[in-house]
């Protein structure tokens, strides 16, 4: 894979880094053993991103990674500081609302990485600094082959940036706007790796809160991986009340402003598989009101084309009751998806049982 990007490496300017994303209701395949990684545990260290204010623009922040996701522990020695001129800057991989990602390659490992490159001043503007310490927080400590690795982040007096793994063929949006819909294999196999990594996420008392196609992107070899922990919480209580989430995957207690627990992410489970096999989600309406009325009713319309399995899937998803929806090791159970997963690679997460 390096060497198939080693021409793609022509030097881009980090000066112009905007971009418009689909609107959220805020406002209404990488070796897990490679140097970088073991530099990026080297390197770790337990500080506050707050450290990255101008009074001290040289100090990059540091977050702990889990070690026990690599093979072998680096060797002891002197701690070095990451920066921008450790990196090799290659073309644009996306485009956000406070910044660009970029292929990078590490210049002394030669390790091909994404390089998430975010404005200081935008995300002041935004008010939205403690959200990416959040994010930072919680992505580098999981580790799973459905969540995309974050190995570190850095930052000097203008941006802050995040090393995080690379997937190669890209966003899984851009995907569905090329084919318009998924069949119900492909399909099928997204639900499955999904269910498998929020199982992982749930375990570590993760909710992520804001599954949409978006925050998708594809490994190597096409498996999924979720991509954004933006709008994460660790909350050990698993109850929160925070309305976040972007509009047509808000689930009905978020509208209702009532506390919600990780059975948001069933909600959305259902609201993407929806999405995956038909286009568009399933309370798509003109205007925000309607969508609101349609998701407070679950006011569902399958299409003649969907099959029975799925639309038994969404249905037993798409609950107005939390605990009335399908689990999430229902979902891996699940005949439709059993019958037309194809997930080969990676093996499922059997999470150890409780003590």
């Amino acid at each position: 894979m390096a060497n198939k990007e080693n021409n793609s490496f022509s030097k881009y300017q980090l000066s112009s880094l905007t971009g418009p994303q689909r609107v959220s209701c805020k406002d209404a395949s990488t070796p897990s053993g490679s140097l970088l990684a073991q530099r990026a545990i080297a390197n770790s260290a337990n500080k506050s991103l707050k450290a990255s204010s101008a009074h001290n623009p040289a100090v990059a922040g540091r977050v702990p990674v889990d070690s026990g996701s690599l093979p072998h522990q680096p060797q002891e020695g002197p701690e070095r500081t990451i920066t921008i001129d450790d990196f090799e800057i290659g073309r644009p991989l996306g485009k956000g609302k406070f910044g660009n990602v970029y292929l990078a390659r590490e210049k002394k490992s030669r390790f091909i990485v994404a390089l998430k490159v975010l404005f200081k001043s935008q995300m002041e503007k935004e008010g939205v600094e403690h959200q990416l310490r959040r994010e930072i927080e919680i992505q580098s400590h999981l580790s799973h082959p459905n969540i995309l690795k974050l190995y570190n982040y850095f930052h000097d007096r203008k941006r802050v940036y995040l090393i995080l793994e690379y997937a190669p063929r890209g966003e899984l949006y851009k995907e569905l706007q090329k084919y318009q819909r998924f069949d119900e294999k492909r399909t099928a196999t997204y639900m499955e790796e999904m269910a498998d990594a929020l199982i992982y996420c749930h375990s570590k008392k993760v909710i992520h809160r804001d599954i949409k196609p978006e925050n998708l992107l594809l490994g190597l070899k096409g498996e999924l991986k979720i991509a954004d922990f933006g709008w994460s919480v660790h909350a050990p209580s698993l109850r929160r009340k925070t309305v976040c989430g972007t509009l047509d995957y808000l689930p009905p207690e978020m509208i209702e402003g009532k506390s919600h627990s990780e059975k948001v992410d069933l909600w959305c489970l259902g609201i993407l598989c929806y999405e995956f096999l038909v286009g568009h989600p399933p309370f798509e309406s003109p205007e925000h009101t309607a969508t609101y009325r349609r998701i407070m009713s679950v006011d569902i319309k399958f299409p003649p084309f969907m099959s029975d399995g799925a639309r038994d899937l969404i249905s037993k998803l798409l609950r107005h009751n939390p605990a009335d929806r399908l689990p999430l090791q229902g979902v891996l159970e699940h005949p439709w998806v059993k019958a037309n997963s194809r997930r080969v690679l990676p093996p499922v997460f059997n999470p150890a049982p409780a003590n």
